[in-house]
């Protein structure tokens, strides 16, 4: 007999029911959330051809934006963007969408810049005539793991290396992330550790990765892995307080044995992990230099961030 297909998921929410009514910056124009739509010719949707950054907000104040937009500016010209907006530009959209929305604490931002829409479908540049995309998508939304330990697997998918896609554009082309985030799913697991191709630690798929060892913090070296912010901002303060720290080549035995193992994003923060491949770590709670650097980084995106302008 044909076994019955299993009933269909219940639908998902939005985290915030106010991101029903929130208002998103498209292509210069403020538009109700129903109504924010891109281009089918738009570059996003033909090939995934745009550049992003996450941004959090913390008391009226856009936590390391500067550093942001660098980043933005810098994947936009690796990618050979053209006809792209002034850095003022995206920094007067953004404001004016967050205030557009009466944002200013406990939001998460998706900043997109697209290499704009095409005259036709095709993979080449040429065939783009027009200004970049600029897409701000605020939403009301906490850190995504609410402070609870995490749960990782070891994904098949291996991360890109700088031959095939270097990891210092932060581009919209995610999908050997999702694929590992597919199965980390399918395992019951909160996000999936994606190795490099010499079977190093490179990242999770949405995070930085970082873990402690005699009191030493250690975390992969840029190469595989994201030049992330926030991974950034702990180094920072690490170095600071006078804690050892290393970046260098990890394997996945040393994750599994460390004392402590967090992940650093700017949508997850600092989250604990508690489990790898069915393996307790450490104590299977948050250690105490994680607890210590999460207290640090809390003090710290509270009172640095530039302020949202007024109008």
């Amino acid at each position: 007999m044909t076994p019955p297909n299993p009933p269909p998921p219940p639908a998902p929410t939005p985290p915030d029911p106010r991101n029903d009514a929130i208002f998103v910056h498209v292509g210069g124009e403020l538009l109700p959330r129903a109504q924010a739509k891109v281009s089918v010719f738009d570059s996003v949707v033909q090939g995934g051809d745009a550049c992003w950054e996450g941004l959090r907000v913390y008391d009226g104040k856009v936590f390391r934006l500067g550093a942001h937009l660098d980043r933005l500016f810098a994947s936009a010209h690796a990618l050979a963007f053209e006809r792209l907006p002034a850095r003022d530009e995206v920094r007067d959209a953004l404001f004016a969408c967050l205030r557009a929305n009466c944002m200013r604490d406990g939001v998460h931002v998706r900043l997109t810049l697209t290499r704009g829409e095409k005259v036709t479908s095709g993979m080449s540049p040429r065939w783009n005539r027009g200004p970049c995309t600029l897409i701000v998508l605020p939403e009301w939304k906490p850190p995504v793991f609410g402070g609870r330990g995490l749960t990782l697997v070891t994904s098949s998918w291996r991360r890109n290396p700088p031959q095939c896609l270097d990891s210092r554009i932060h581009h919209n082309n995610l999908l050997n992330n999702i694929l590992a985030k597919i199965e980390a799913d399918a395992a019951g697991a909160d996000d999936a550790i994606m190795l490099d191709l010499a079977g190093c630690v490179a990242e999770t798929n949405a995070c930085n990765l970082f873990h402690v060892a005699r009191g030493e913090l250690h975390t992969p070296a840029l190469g595989s892995c994201l030049p992330g912010i926030t991974r950034a901002t702990v180094l920072e303060l690490a170095r600071s307080a006078g804690l050892p720290t290393h970046e260098r080549s990890i394997t996945l035995v040393e994750l599994m044995t460390a004392d402590e193992v967090f992940a650093t994003g700017t949508m997850g923060e600092l989250a604990h992990v508690v489990r790898i491949d069915g393996r307790a770590v450490g104590a299977g709670e948050a250690g105490p230099l994680t607890r210590r650097l999460a207290a640090l980084f809390a003090e710290l995106v509270r009172r640095d961030g530039e302020p949202i302008a007024e109008a």
